[in-house]
């Protein structure tokens, strides 16, 4: 009956597929992914919550907003929020606020995957440059070293899936997707001083006298000289970074390394977790001076401390993953999760923190959410939308047939547009210019000229500011008839 109801009151511009009960509609999500879903929480088989809980383990919620309906209940709405639904519809259905909601989750859903989309191209060519960067490295460690090339993608392999570990195991050392990003690929320079030692030590098949193996540890200082000649910021995070690596990928958690002896934390993590990479990889790769172990051999040397000492919450990390790391390797080393990393820039330009400049279909973003967020609280009235970038009015009256229901209009400068009389409009005007990103929202009684004669109305406006704006660029408002539907 309530898929019935629904049906009607959203009409044919969906297309609809149906579940009898929860395990149905996880069938349904597995053979087609282009779904947007209406969900409810009470089904047999398996219920709202055990559908929303399949999807948030399988990342689905990032593709597919969620929108529940139910009973009023707190409990139940709040563990709902908790596990990332979209929006809330209460039963009974409301027909404007059902309508409503569910318009502005598909628009704000289809604008990000829309973004996704855009993020994967730049990421693509990111990684394009990225790869071949790293594969010019490997050639030059390749002819003058007699170490397989695939050395710097294996502990870039190596690097990414340890730092993702160690972020989900502890906050410990702060790590975003983007320092995780950076220092995977910036561990391709671990062993760029190399090119500063004789051929003939790198690749003498026997064990290194004394005085050989202090010119080889010099790599790592040659290293970090090499990066500081560059005629660039070295305050930079990223060329700080790359100078850890360089300098500290030697180093040891009880100070027994090289070249300076660092203890502990001393070491940064950067440094740290390319120094246990790096010696894995060493193990079960074929070398000058030696055959290659076995993964389970190696996995047994590094946590028995025969291969120097490392932290032990980053010997916790690399034990979870032993399984995971030995399977990756199997693969082509080069292999990057495009979908992964689109998604965390789309989801850093959604928070603008990396918004392109010239592209207005990724700076809208912001106002759609906006806009979504703010006519969800809303139902029925009249609804409009300024914005001061185009200097457009786009106006919605839900009394209206749907033929008439939504105008747009593109204003000249000077050009005012306005339900209100002069002596409000007036004050209307000086109150939005008194908000701010803080205090965003105006409510005040107006009459409206309606339908020949004056109506009381509750008008709501909000302004919304985006980072780095003198002034809000978008107003948000509602009429809402005092007193009953008018």
């Amino acid at each position: 009956m309530n898929r019935q109801i629904l049906s009607e009151i959203l009409g044919d511009r969906y297309e609809y597929l149906y579940a009898d009960d929860g395990m149905q509609a996880l069938e349904h999500l597995h053979s087609k992914f282009d779904i947007d879903l209406l969900l409810d929480i009470n089904m047999p088989r398996l219920d709202g919550f055990g559908v929303l809980e399949v999807m948030k383990q399988r990342n689905w919620l990032q593709e597919i907003p969620v929108i529940i309906s139910s009973e009023e209940d707190e409990s139940f709405i709040q563990k709902a929020y908790d596990l990332g639904v979209t929006d809330y519809i209460r039963r009974p259905f409301n027909l404007t606020v059902t309508q409503r909601r569910v318009s502005n989750a598909l628009t704000l859903y289809a604008r990000q995957k829309h973004l996704v989309h855009l993020a994967e191209e730049q990421v693509y060519e990111r990684e394009k440059t990225n790869s071949a960067i790293i594969n010019i490295l490997s050639h030059v460690v390749e002819s003058r070293n007699f170490e397989s090339g695939t050395h710097i993608l294996h502990v870039r392999a190596i690097t990414d899936i340890l730092l993702r570990q160690l972020a989900a195991a502890t906050d410990r050392y702060p790590l975003s997707q983007a320092d995780i990003s950076m220092n995977s690929t910036l561990s391709a320079l671990h062993d760029i001083g190399k090119i500063s030692i004789p051929a003939e030590i790198l690749n003498k098949p026997g064990k290194l006298t004394h005085e050989e193996f202090e010119i080889m540890k010099t790599h790592t200082t040659a290293g970090d000289r090499l990066l500081k000649d560059m005629p660039v910021s070295h305050d930079d995070p990223l060329m700080r970074t790359a100078h850890e690596i360089c300098r500290w990928h030697h180093e040891r958690w009880d100070g027994r390394g090289y070249p300076d002896g660092l203890k502990g934390d001393e070491i940064p993590i950067s440094a740290q977790v390319v120094a246990l990479a790096d010696v894995y990889d060493a193990l079960t790769s074929d070398r000058c001076y030696k055959k290659a172990f076995s993964h389970e051999t190696a996995m047994q040397m590094i946590l028995n401390g025969e291969c120097g000492a490392f932290n032990p919450l980053l010997l916790e990390c690399f034990s979870a993953i032993g399984d995971t790391l030995h399977e990756n390797l199997q693969h082509e080393p080069s292999e990057f999760d495009y979908r992964l990393e689109s998604h965390r820039l789309s989801t850093e330009m959604l928070e603008h923190h990396s918004l392109p400049t010239d592209n207005r279909e990724l700076q809208l973003l912001p106002l759609a959410r906006a806009n979504a967020a703010f006519f969800a609280e809303q139902s029925g009235g009249i609804q409009f939308v300024y914005d001061r970038w185009m200097n457009k009015v786009t106006y919605t009256n839900w009394n209206a047939d749907e033929a008439h229901r939504q105008q747009t209009l593109y204003l000249n400068e000077g050009d005012t547009v306005s339900l209100l009389d002069h002596e409000t409009h007036d004050a209307l005007v000086k109150r939005v210019q008194q908000t701010t990103s803080i205090q965003p929202d105006v409510t005040m009684p107006v009459m409206l000229h309606i339908d020949g004669e004056e109506k009381p109305y509750s008008l709501t406006v909000r302004t919304v500011w985006l980072p780095g704006d003198g002034a809000h660029s978008c107003a948000l408002g509602q009429f809402r008839p005092e007193g009953g539907r008018h």
